[in-house]
C-alpha cells in the first residue's frame, strides 16, 4: 500500500531553497514508494466549520509557519513533521529564549522590547538596556530568518533609531558576542540526534554569518559540548527536526543563538555530504510505524 504525504508552503511566496527541499524530499521518499502532494497555505485553509472531513494523508510536513493552519490540520487528524506546538516555539525568537532558559542552555543576554501601542515614547526602556547591555548591541525582530531582521547597534544614538525603527514590530537586544562575529555553527538536528553540521562565515566583514546573505559553510570538527547543546534545545522544543545555530564563545564555548524549525537542506548536504533528506525521511517513516 503506498503512503501519501503532504507537504505544506508558503501561499504567497515560495523561496528556492524551499523547493529544493520539496525536491530533495520527493526523491528520498519516492524510493520508499511514499508520493508527496504539495499544497500551499491558501489550499489548506484554517477554517472554523461544524462536520470537518479528515485528511486523506498518512503525514505531513509543514514548511510554512502558519500556526493557524498547522493546527488546524492536525485537529483534522494530520501527523505534523514539525508540530504546530514546535513551530509556535520557535517562531518567535523571544519565546525559543523564554523555553530553553532555566535549561541549562547558555545564551546571550536578551532583552525584550515592551509591546507598544502608540508613538509615545518612553526613555526608561533604553535607559534600562544599556543598564544591562554594552555597546555594540544586537537587534533581532522575532519573526524572521536567513538573517533578516537583525540589526547592529554601536552606540546610544542608533540604538535609539533602531528603537523606533522596530517601535510596532515585536523586538530583543541581545549582547553582542564579539568572538563569534561574522561567523557560527549550524547544526541539523533529526529525531533528537545531532546527524551534520559546518561553520559558515562572512565574506563581507558582516556580523551576520548566513549562507542567505554572502557567508559560505565548511565542514568542521565540533565538541561533543556543542553537539550536545543542539540536541538538548531540539528535544526541549520538541521538534522532529531542526537547524540550530550556535556562537562560539570567548573560551571556545557553544552559546545558542537561535533555532529554525524550517533549516534549508541545499547547502549543509553540499558542504558535509550528508543524506539530511534520507535521515528526515527515515525518521518520518520510523515514527509513524511505532
Amino acid at each position: 500500500m503506498t503512503r501519501k504525504g503532504l507537504v505544506v508552503v508558503n501561499a504567497y511566496e515560495v523561496f528556492p531553497s524551499v523547493s529544493h527541499m520539496v525536491k530533495r524530499l520527493q526523491e528520498e521518499f519516492g524510493i520508499f514508494n511514499v508520493a508527496l502532494k504539495v499544497k500551499t497555505s491558501a489550499d489548506c485553509l484554517a477554517i472554523i466549520k461544524d462536520d470537518q472531513e479528515p485528511l486523506d494523508y498518512d503525514f505531513g510536513i509543514f514548511l510554512d509557519k502558519d500556526i493557524y493552519v498547522a493546527t488546524m490540520l492536525e485537529k483534522r487528524g494530520l501527523r505534523l513533521f514539525n508540530s504546530a506546538a514546535s513551530i509556535f516555539a520557535t517562531d518567535d525568537k523571544m519565546r525559543t529564549h523564554i523555553l530553553l532558559s532555566d535549561s541549562g542552555i547558555k545564551m546571550p543576554k536578551t532583552v525584550s522590547a515592551p509591546l507598544r501601542y502608540s508613538k509615545k515614547d518612553n526613555p526608561v526602556f533604553l535607559e534600562n538596556v544599556q543598564s544591562e547591555l554594552s555597546f555594540p548591541i544586537i537587534a533581532k525582530e522575532n519573526y524572521g530568518s536567513q538573517g533578516k531582521g537583525v540589526y547592529i547597534a554601536k552606540n546610544e544614538k542608533e540604538l535609539a533609531e533602531l528603537e523606533e525603527k522596530l517601535a510596532f514590530i515585536p523586538h530583543i537586544y541581545q549582547e553582542f558576542i564579539a568572538s563569534s562575529s561574522g561567523k557560527d555553527i549550524r547544526i541539523i538536528v533529526i529525531g533528537g540526534k545531532a546527524i551534520a553540521w559546518m561553520e559558515r562565515e562572512s565574506q563581507s566583514g558582516d556580523f551576520r554569518s548566513n549562507i542567505a546573505l554572502g557567508g559560505i559553510g565548511r565542514a568542521v570538527s565540533l565538541d561533543k559540548e556543542f553537539l550536545a547543546m543542539a540536541e538538548k534545545a531540539a528535544k526541549t522544543l520538541r521538534l522532529d527536526y531542526c537547524g540550530v545555530d550556535l556562537l562560539i564563545g570567548k573560551d571556545g564555548e557553544p552559546i545558542l543563538c537561535e533555532v529554525n524549525s524550517n533549516a534549508f537542506i541545499q547547502g549543509i548536504e553540499q558542504v558535509t555530504g550528508v543524506n539530511v533528506a534520507e535521515a528526515y525521511v527515515r525518521h518520518i517513516l520510523e515514527v509513524l510505524s511505532l
